[in-house]
């Protein structure tokens, strides 16, 4: 008689006042403390699908869960790492600066809404000239559709994706390609539905509060194991995925009092496994704060992150090209190209000055030789699905305007990303949409989203329905658009930007206080200085000579007319220029 496989099951569940048990196949067995861990049970029973009983309760999924077959609220499955067969060996990664990002959500990148789907275009992406893809959140939520930030088993993949194979293969696919892969990870809150930790222990805290009620415990009793466990799932995506990079969610909503922030924790833990690997990894984070001491060196007290998103140069840009002055646009729309100037050159444009969004002053100056650590974007999947219809810019600006804003973010000091099919200018929307299998979750997530526009004027029925099928289904991208026109020139031109910027070394120079820029807010038009080469915007509805400063001496690329007119470039109206002088 053959015996059935057994494997050691172990979980932390303070919470427990006496029993675990872990179910495998409809049958319990019991679970015993762990005397050197407070908090820990651990036990053996056979392999198979699993889930933890505490005191008698119903079944639990494990926290640390790899693989969820079934959806958040099902049983777990093991998953072993070492059997994904690898074709690429040898890879070994590529660090950030110098690189352009490309986000994209696997949802609706393609129809399929898979990674399988989504690894068919990575040709696409590689003769673009983009140096990552940056995936949204890919943990498992409810249903099969949402943009992902409501996931809950922060150590598992979303099962309609592909579930852990899927991601392998197509990191692995990536990597053949010679592309990196960024995953975008979710540390200060869990979606609200599935979300089992409370029933472990102290995962959250009533000490601070986030926009999603009790915080993540950092810094409350228990909070070792909670640091432990985001640690842990953050090293195993970047191990056993072989993920190059994180991007952090959120980070000024990770409430955390105690000496060493989490996020230098993770840094430093982050960089204990590049040397173990030989990667480059790093951690990019979004954040609020306009704070440098993000991503200074822990040595010199910063927590020592590599990157930080900007959405200070985002919102001067949208409001130079846009004219939009709502919320927190306000504080750019006064003199949007002077906003668009001040970035390129200072970072941040709050960096300690008055917010009139906020009512108070606002960040701190950005050192200038780092210009690299700020990320730069047009758009990004927030700036779009965050508006009432997930309009995209080009449902507002013509292609010259477009082409525009995309030189400005390709050729900045910043380390540029892309929001997946902003390189031909796509026409399909990308709006909120979830697939609540909770009908009153369902209900609440509808009305709160009509509420939240309704304050800005909107009418409820001209919002889209996040739970109405095909409000995903106007979201996904359409592939037979780049191969026309508009959309085959402005692709053209995002192709033709990225390989400027790696050919030409001036146009990536991060150092900020080597950045100069003329412009004239009246007429319309400003001139990025790197090095020897001139960036001419004319945003404006008629041609116009833009002064160089030096005699032109050729026209390097060109969207729309240009012509050297002496110490000057003749641009046609919404035209853009790199010019060599």
């Amino acid at each position: 008689m053959t015996l059935p496989e057994l494997r050691t099951y172990e979980v932390w569940a303070p919470a427990a006042a006496g029993q675990v048990e872990v179910e495998v196949g409809g049958a319990r067995h019991p679970l015993a403390r762990d005397g050197a861990r407070a908090g820990w049970w651990r036990g053996e029973a056979p392999a198979g699908d699993y889930a933890f009983r505490l005191d008698g309760g119903p079944p639990l999924p494990d926290p640390r869960s790899p693989w969820q077959p079934h959806g958040p609220d099902g049983p777990s499955r093991p998953v072993d790492h070492a059997a994904f067969r690898w074709s690429q060996t040898g890879w070994r990664g590529r660090p950030l600066p110098g690189a352009v990002l490309y986000e994209l959500h696997v949802g609706t990148f393609t129809a399929a809404g898979t990674f399988d789907a989504a690894a068919r275009h990575l040709e696409h992406l590689a003769a673009l000239g983009v140096d990552f893809v940056e995936l949204l959140p890919v943990c498992p939520f409810p249903g099969r559709h949402g943009w992902g930030y409501d996931g809950v088993s922060l150590w598992a993949v979303h099962e309609p994706y592909g579930g852990p194979e899927g991601l392998k293969r197509f990191v692995d696919a990536a990597h053949r390609t010679g592309l990196g892969v960024v995953l975008d990870v979710v540390h200060n809150h869990l979606g609200p539905s599935g979300n089992y930790l409370p029933a472990y222990g102290p995962y959250f805290t009533d000490r601070h509060h986030t926009p999603w009620g009790s915080a993540v415990n950092l810094d409350a009793p228990g909070s070792d194991e909670v640091r432990a466990y985001l640690t842990g799932s953050a090293l195993a995506w970047l191990r056993d995925y072989r993920i190059d990079g994180l991007r952090l969610d959120a980070v000024h909503a990770l409430a955390d009092d105690r000496a060493v922030h989490f996020l230098e924790e993770l840094a430093t833990e982050v960089e204990k496994l590049a040397i173990a690997t030989n990667r480059p990894l790093f951690l990019v984070a979004e954040s609020d704060l306009n704070s440098p001491r993000t991503t200074a060196p822990r040595e010199a007290g910063g927590q020592g992150l590599t990157a930080q998103w900007s959405d200070d140069f985002h919102h001067a840009l949208h409001t130079a090209l846009t004219g939009e002055s709502q919320g927190y646009y306000g504080d750019f729309a006064a003199a949007p190209l002077a906003a668009v100037a001040r970035t390129l050159t200072r970072g941040f444009f709050h960096d300690g000055g008055w917010s009139s969004f906020r009512g108070r002053s606002h960040g701190r100056p950005f050192p200038a030789a780092h210009g690299h650590r700020l990320l730069g974007y047009l758009q990004t999947h927030d700036q779009v699905g965050n508006r009432a219809l997930g309009d995209r810019l080009s449902t507002s600006l013509t292609p010259g305007q477009l082409a525009c804003g995309a030189a400005l973010v390709l050729t900045s000091p910043f380390t540029p990303m892309l929001f997946m099919g902003e390189e031909w200018g796509a026409s399909t929307p990308w709006q909120y949409f979830t697939d609540h299998t909770d009908p009153d979750l369902a209900e609440a997530v509808r009305q709160g989203r009509r509420r939240e526009f309704a304050e800005h004027g909107w009418q409820a029925e001209a919002v889209p329905d996040p739970q109405e099928p095909a409000t995903v289904l106007r979201s996904v991208l359409d592939w037979t658009e780049p191969r026309r026109a508009p959309h085959s020139e402005l692709l053209s031109w995002h192709r033709t930007l990225i390989r400027l910027r790696r050919d030409r070394p001036e146009l990536a120079d991060p150092d900020l206080s080597a950045v100069r820029v003329g412009f004239d807010e009246a007429a319309r038009w400003l001139v990025v200085h790197r090095g020897p080469y001139r960036v001419a915007v004319n945003l404006s509805g008629s041609s116009a000579v833009l002064p160089l400063g030096a005699a032109g001496r050729e026209v390097v690329a060109a969207f729309g007319e240009a012509a050297i007119d002496g110490a000057g470039v003749r641009l046609g109206a919404e035209s853009v220029a790199v010019v060599l002088t």
